[in-house]
């Protein structure tokens, strides 16, 4: 929604709106797009915008209204967009650091605390997030406030699908810009091995020269893993009775950005926990993983049963992308939170963890997508009010030097004698598999009550925090449980 905005002097107002569902932060994105192409950004900085935008608004979204404005300042010439919202709301350090990093004019300003309600009803409260970007001097010359707010109005409406391909196509550039860079520098580092003594002083040269082809490597880099985060859930649904926390970590030493993604959803035949791996680790890979993810949410919205899902990612899979290969398991939590369906493509098996028993592994597994093999029928299994569900992706537990099986066993035994709360799940199993990750990571954790019977976290009678589940021997048949 477009709102008139106060111009002070220099500053001419190009657009407002409001943002509170992730398809305004669609729209946000392209209307950063837009705009700094019309005020004469480069290419660079005007991915970098939307990207940084796109990030932010999906970290700050939340059910009440937050304010995004664009301005065309005169002098110095710049482009600022601001968020601004009135609650309590504040962006992640994640989400603020890799912006910032990517945009270093970017600035939060947290309003401070009011005295009184009164005081607190008649002025702001809340924050706001400025970034400034500078208009190159070429473009200034020429620009005209009437071009810009011409073109702004002359942009015509996409669908999400047109927006997905236009995330996508920035992120195939920013990784193809960060790849010829790196190949420029490493023909470079080529170049100076071989050189003798004699000339190490052209080395510290030229070592100087191309400092900034090192560092732009990186900011690139980072580019591309925030744009890769866009192509996740921005929040996760809230469903009576159930209890929903997620981790995301990328690899900290990784030169390419990975295919691993999960999904939840509230459908008519319940509640659709997925989690999945394509695998290897490139531009493709992460591409893959945005197409797979996008038609999960939409073959789910026919009411298929877990295992055809599977089947139909399977065809989608072989028919656009032959050749590559992916594990998916999908969790369908039936309603009432009584029995779960799993079926399962090749990944890791759920770890299903039930008030007063030993916690188990869900072994069913069917091939990999990919492969064109049909799936096995989705199995069922009954649920305990306050049974917990655990679904990871191999870069948690994976090492080069240590066994699978053994990983597993010490993930069911750390799980089991976690905290209840799954919030507090992932933090511990984050803590203690997470440090230096050599592959990307998520930890999906649920705790699942009978709607009726879903209560508010409990606490121990000291007040100190969530009570954890009973301690018990980690029984679970890991010779049952296959290999990726």
């Amino acid at each position: 929604m477009k709102a008139p905005v106060p111009r002070p002097r220099d500053h001419t107002a190009l657009l407002v709106s409001q943002v509170s569902t992730e398809q305004d932060v669609f729209a946000l994105r392209r209307h950063a797009k837009t705009i700094s192409q019309a005020v004469g950004l480069d290419n660079r900085d005007q991915v970098r915008l939307a990207t940084a935008l796109s990030e932010l608004g999906r970290d700050l979204l939340r059910p009440g209204i937050m304010t995004a404005a664009f301005t065309l300042q005169q002098q110095p010439p710049a482009l600022q967009a601001v968020l601004q919202w009135r609650d309590d709301r504040t962006p992640s350090p994640d989400s603020l650091g890799a912006v910032t990093r990517l945009l270093p004019q970017t600035r939060f300003e947290k309003a401070p605390s009011l005295p009184t309600a009164a005081a607190r009803a008649n002025r702001f409260h809340g924050g706001r997030i400025e970034i400034s970007c500078p208009i190159p001097e070429s473009a200034a010359r020429d620009l005209k406030a009437e071009h810009v707010l011409a073109l702004v109005e002359s942009a015509s409406p996409t669908s999400a699908i047109d927006d997905l391909q236009a995330q996508t196509r920035d992120l195939i550039a920013a990784l193809q810009e960060a790849h010829a860079q790196r190949d420029e520098l490493e023909r470079l580092n080529e170049e100076l091995t071989e050189t003798n003594a004699g000339v190490m002083a052209l080395y510290a040269e030229l070592t100087v020269e191309h400092k900034d082809v090192v560092e732009r490597y990186g900011q690139e880099h980072e580019l591309a893993i925030t744009l890769q985060r866009t192509f996740l859930p921005a929040t996760l649904p809230e469903v009576e009775g159930a209890d929903l926390a997620v981790r995301y970590l990328p690899a900290t030493a990784a030169t390419e950005i990975g295919g691993d993604f999960y999904e939840a959803l509230a459908t008519p035949n319940g509640l659709l926990l997925a989690v999945g791996d394509v695998v290897g680790h490139s531009l493709r890979a992460a591409t893959v993983m945005g197409e797979l993810r996008h038609a999960l949410r939409a073959y789910a919205a026919q009411d298929h049963p877990p295992h055809v899902l599977l089947q139909h990612l399977d065809h989608l899979l072989g028919l656009h992308q032959p050749g590559w290969t992916a594990t998916v398991c999908i969790v369908l939590v039936e309603p009432g939170n009584a029995r779960i369906q799993v079926a399962n493509a090749g990944h890791l098996p759920p770890l299903l963890m039930s008030p007063g028993a030993a916690p188990r592994f869900l072994s069913e597994h069917g091939a990999l997508l990919g492969l064109g093999v049909p799936q096995p029928a989705a199995t069922s299994h009954e649920l305990e009010p306050g049974s917990r569900l655990l679904m990871i992706t191999d870069g948690l537990i994976e090492t080069r030097s240590s066994d699978i099986h053994d990983r597993l066993h010490l993930l069911g035994t750390t799980a089991s004698n976690s905290p209840e709360d799954p919030e507090a799940l992932c933090n511990t199993l984050v803590d203690t598999f997470g440090k230096d990750p050599e592959d990307d990571i998520i930890v999906f954790a649920a705790r699942l009550h009978p709607p009726a019977l879903a209560q508010p976290e409990r606490t121990d009678p000291a007040g100190s925090g969530p009570r954890a589940g009973p301690p018990s021997a980690f029984t679970a048949p890991l010779s049952s449980v296959n290999r990726d």
